[in-house]
C-alpha cells in the first residue's frame, strides 16, 4: 500500500548510488569474481560515480532506467542534480507502482493524482511547495522525453503542469544573532543556557564552524565554498584589512564563469585554525592507515600558474603528467588532487572527513541537518508549553539559507556606508548610485546573479517593499559611533516583515 513521500511502504523502489573510488567497500577476497571485480564492472557499463540505480520492489533492476541513467539527457547532468532526480523518480515510481502501473504506461491522470497527493492531500503530512514540484517535474518530463512515451503524461513546459508560486518556498532569512545560537547550540553542542554540554563531542566542530562562518561571510553557494582546494583560500586583504578575495572557478558555478568572491578575515581565520588543527590530524591518521596509498585515482600538483588563466600541472600514480586549467577543473576532479606534504602525499581538497578524505558538497547537507535537530531538541519547550506557537519554534538553517542571509546582511551594512558613514544627501545618494551602482546592484554582483531583479524578488523579497532609507530607521538608542547596531536594526526588520527569522526574540518571550 502506497504510504506517501514520507512513508514509502516497505518493499518499495530503491536507490543505490555508484560510490566514488574510494567509497568502495572493502570485499572479501574469497567471494564470487563477479562481485571481486565489481568497481571495473561498473565502469564498464558506463556507470560514474554518484550514479544511480534503480532497483524495483522484486529486486530486480529496472534496465530501462539503467539506459536512461547513462543516455546523454541524464549523464550531462551536475552530481547534485542527479541525486534530487533520482530521488524524485523514486517516489514516482512507489506511487505508480501502488496502483499496479508500469512507468512507461503512465497517463496524464496518474501523474495529475501524484501531483495532488504530493502538493493537496491533507492525507499527506509531508506536501511540497511549488518549487519542489516544479523540480520534480523536471525529472519526470526528461525521463518521459527520453523514453519517448507520447503523449507525455507531464510536461514542465506545459503551464498546467507547473506550480505557479514556484520559487518562494526555499527561501530562509536568519538574522545574524540567530545564526550565533544555532551555530552555538547546533555546532558547537552548547546548551540553551550557551555553556558546553558535558555529553558533546567535538570532533569535528572546528571543520563544521569554520565552513559555516565562510558561507555567511561570503554568500557563496555550497558547492562553490565546499569544492575549495587549500590554496584557494583568500590571503589577500583588502586595503582597509577587514576582508580578503579570492576567486570562485568557473566549473564551481552555475553560470560556469569564474567570480570574485569576499571573506572576512575573522572567517578565513577560523578556516586556517581547521587547516592546522582538525584537517591536520585527520591527514596524518590517514596517512598512517594507508588510505591514500589504497586510493585508485591521485593526482600529485607539481605546479600551480600564476597569471589571469591559473593551470594546475599534475603527475598521477603512473607517472603520466596531465593539466588543465583550475578554473575548468569539476568538483569531482578536485578530489583527485593532491600536494606532496612532509608526512606523504596530502589531498589538496580543503574539507576533509575525519578519515582523512575529501567531503563531498552534498555532505554538508547532513551536517546541517543533525545541527537543526539539536536545536529543535533542546530548543523546543516543555510539554505544558506547546500550546503557544511563538515558544515552539526553534531555528531552522540550510546551506542556501546562508546565501540568502549574507543578501540581507549586506544589503543592510551598504545601506548604513552611504548613508551613516558617507552622510549622503538624496541627490548624492543618486549621483553615487549612477557612478557606482546602488545597494542593490552591489549584493547582486557580490552572489553572482546576472538579473538584479531576481536578488530582489527572491534574496531579499522581504525589504523590497521598505524604502532603504527605512531599513536603517534609527533605533531609539543607537551606540556611539558611526556603525549601527546591527542586531537592533534586525530586530526591528523581523517586527516589521514577514519571512525573517530573529530567535532571541522569541527566547526572550519563552523566558
Amino acid at each position: 500500500m502506497f504510504k506517501g513521500p514520507k512513508g514509502t511502504a516497505v518493499g518499495g523502489w530503491r536507490v543505490e548510488w555508484v560510490p566514488d573510488p574510494w567509497g568502495w567497500r572493502e570485499l572479501p577476497e574469497d567471494g564470487e569474481p563477479d562481485v571481486q571485480d565489481l568497481p571495473s564492472r561498473v565502469a564498464q557499463m558506463g556507470l560514474l560515480p554518484g550514479d544511480p540505480v534503480f532497483l524495483s520492489p522484486d529486486f530486480r533492476v529496472d534496465e530501462d532506467l539503467l539506459d536512461f541513467v547513462r543516455s546523454p539527457e541524464f549523464s550531462g547532468l551536475e552530481r547534485e542534480t542527479k541525486r534530487n532526480y533520482a530521488t524524485d523518480i523514486r517516489l514516482l515510481l512507489d506511487f505508480l507502482w501502488s496502483r499496479g502501473v508500469r512507468w512507461r504506461e503512465a497517463s496524464r491522470r496518474d501523474l495529475r493524482d501524484y501531483r495532488v497527493w504530493r502538493c493537496l492531500a491533507p492525507q499527506n503530512p509531508g506536501r511540497v511547495g511549488g518549487s519542489k514540484w516544479n523540480r520534480e517535474a523536471a525529472a519526470f518530463t526528461r525521463l518521459y522525453r527520453w523514453a519517448k512515451v507520447s503523449p507525455l503524461p507531464v510536461d514542465v513546459g506545459r503551464a498546467g503542469d507547473r506550480a505557479p508560486d514556484g520559487g518562494r518556498d526555499r527561501v530562509c532569512w536568519l538574522t545574524p544573532r540567530t545564526w550565533r545560537l544555532w551555530m552555538d547550540i547546533g555546532l558547537r553542542g552548547q546548551t540553551r543556557s550557551r555553556v558546553a554540554a558535558a555529553e558533546w563531542s567535538a570532533r569535528t566542530e572546528t571543520r563544521n564552524t569554520a565552513f559555516v562562518g565562510l558561507l555567511l561571510s561570503s554568500g557563496l553557494r555550497r558547492q562553490e565554498a565546499g569544492s575549495l582546494l587549500t590554496f584557494e583560500v583568500p590571503q589577500q586583504r583588502l586595503r582597509q584589512g577587514m576582508y580578503c578575495h579570492g576567486q570562485v572557478p568557473g566549473a564551481l558555478t552555475r553560470a560556469k564563469r569564474d567570480r570574485t568572491f569576499y571573506a572576512s578575515v575573522a572567517a578565513l581565520g577560523d578556516v586556517e585554525t581547521y587547516v592546522q588543527s582538525e584537517r591536520a590530524w585527520a591527514v596524518r591518521r590517514a596517512q598512517q592507515a594507508g588510505r591514500y596509498d589504497a586510493l585508485p585515482q591521485m593526482r600529485v600538483i607539481t605546479q600551480v600558474t600564476g597569471g589571469l588563466r591559473s593551470r594546475v600541472r599534475w603527475v598521477d600514480r603512473n607517472g603520466v603528467e596531465g593539466g588543465q586549467a583550475l578554473s575548468a577543473l569539476t568538483w569531482q576532479e578536485r578530489q583527485w588532487l593532491f600536494t606532496e606534504g612532509p608526512e606523504g602525499p596530502e589531498p589538496a581538497w580543503l574539507w576533509l572527513s575525519e578519515r582523512g578524505l575529501p567531503l563531498a558538497p552534498h555532505s554538508w547537507e547532513g551536517v546541517f541537518r543533525g545541527a537543526n535537530v539539536r536545536c529543535e531538541r533542546l530548543l523546543r519547550p516543555r510539554e505544558a508549553d506547546r500550546q503557544e506557537p511563538a515558544l515552539a519554534y526553534a531555528p531552522y538553517a540550510t546551506p542556501h539559507a546562508a546565501r540568502h542571509s549574507f543578501a540581507l546582511y549586506m544589503l543592510v551594512v551598504l545601506n548604513e556606508l552611504m548613508e551613516k558613514r558617507y552622510g549622503l544627501t538624496p541627490r548624492e545618494r543618486r549621483d553615487f548610485a549612477l557612478l557606482f551602482g546602488d545597494p542593490w546592484f552591489l549584493v547582486q554582483t557580490l552572489l553572482g546573479h546576472a538579473d538584479v531583479e531576481l536578488t530582489k524578488r527572491i534574496y531579499l523579497a522581504p525589504v523590497t517593499h521598505l524604502r532603504l532609507s527605512s531599513i536603517l530607521a534609527a533605533a531609539d538608542e543607537q551606540p556611539p559611533g558611526p556603525t549601527a547596531d546591527l542586531d537592533a536594526v534586525f530586530a526591528r526588520i523581523a517586527r516589521e516583515t514577514s519571512g525573517i527569522v530573529d530567535m532571541d526574540a522569541r527566547l526572550e518571550t519563552a523566558r
